[in-house]
């Protein structure tokens, strides 16, 4: 007769010992799986302590500084130029609006451009992209990791605008109620507010091209290579924004829409420019992010 031993089978196969192991097992790699908040501030922490963020962000913060001392040295805000620029004599916050206007065709997107080209080239170029992906975070984290990284480039880089330019222009010129599109008047506590909303309006205005560098990030391991792909994007969108013959595909670009933070400054609110930039902005993130994690799950990772 065979014993009640005999019927469980070799220790080595004892179904409940391999779900005990599997489930100490399990248990291991969970607690060894990095959370996204800590990666996320280490990612930023390692993006803001570079030599290079720094330095875009000061060149971002000249714009204010720049437009303010010229208008002060010429003592006249005429002779044309962008608008809201001839009101800075009367009110030193139109610098903030002007800066806005300057900076965000063409220097916020150069900066934007050199911070998501090298979200995954610039570690693939170094070395450490291997490293990275060693860590059981897995890809799909360390792009959604390295977006947010992009994003809050974006978002500060904007606020440096608003910032500098309140300060630059309470120092050069008085400052006070300032005069809206539609005519009415609102208190200086108003305007900061309204400033905050354009902030976050270019912020979200620049995600779109945030996420299409992240995609072409992954198509290369030379960071300046996917720096520079992601800047041309950018100004070709413009130039094709500009041709009237290419009225039908205006709708759909990313930039669209950069320059109608305009409307905050109106009384009321129009806020149809600001959820129709959301809307168009959400949807190159959806598609570029589903591209930049198709490339990137297939990729073969070298260095």
């Amino acid at each position: 007769m065979s014993s009640s031993d005999d019927r469980r089978g070799p220790p080595g196969d004892d179904p409940r010992g391999d779900r005990r192991g599997a489930r100490v097992e399990t248990g291991v790699v969970q607690a060894r799986r990095p959370r996204l908040a800590p990666l996320v501030w280490s990612e930023i922490t390692v993006l803001f302590r570079r030599r290079r963020t720094l330095a875009m962000l000061a060149a971002v913060a000249l714009i204010p500084i720049l437009i303010a001392v010229a208008i002060r040295l010429s003592s006249s805000g005429g002779g044309g130029g962008p608008a809201f620029l001839g009101q800075i004599t009367d009110n030193g916050l139109f610098v903030v609006v002007t800066a806005m206007v300057v900076a965000t065709p063409l220097f916020l997107p150069l900066t934007i451009g050199v911070v998501a080209g090298d979200t995954i080239a610039g570690e693939a170029g170094h070395g450490t992209l291997r490293y990275l992906l060693i860590a059981p975070a897995g890809r799909a984290k360390l792009l959604l990791v390295k977006f947010i990284g992009a994003a809050t480039f974006c978002a500060v880089a904007a606020l440096t605008v608003i910032v500098v330019g309140i300060a630059i222009g309470a120092l050069l010129f008085p400052i006070g109620p300032i005069t809206l599109l539609s005519g009415g008047t609102i208190p200086v506590s108003e305007t900061v507010g309204r400033f905050l909303a354009i902030g976050a309006y270019v912020a979200i205005s620049l995600l779109g091209l945030s996420a299409v560098g992240l995609f072409i990030s992954t198509l290369t391991d030379v960071p300046v290579g996917a720096m520079a792909a992601t800047v041309t994007v950018s100004v070709a969108a413009q130039i094709l924004g500009q041709l009237p013959q290419l009225s039908w595909l205006h709708p759909w670009l990313f930039t669209e829409h950069w320059l109608g933070f305009a409307d905050i400054l109106r009384d009321p609110i129009s806020w149809q420019s600001f959820g129709d930039n959301a809307l168009l902005q959400a949807g190159y993130v959806a598609v570029f992010g589903a591209l930049a994690y198709g490339r990137f799950l297939t990729k073969d990772i070298l260095s």
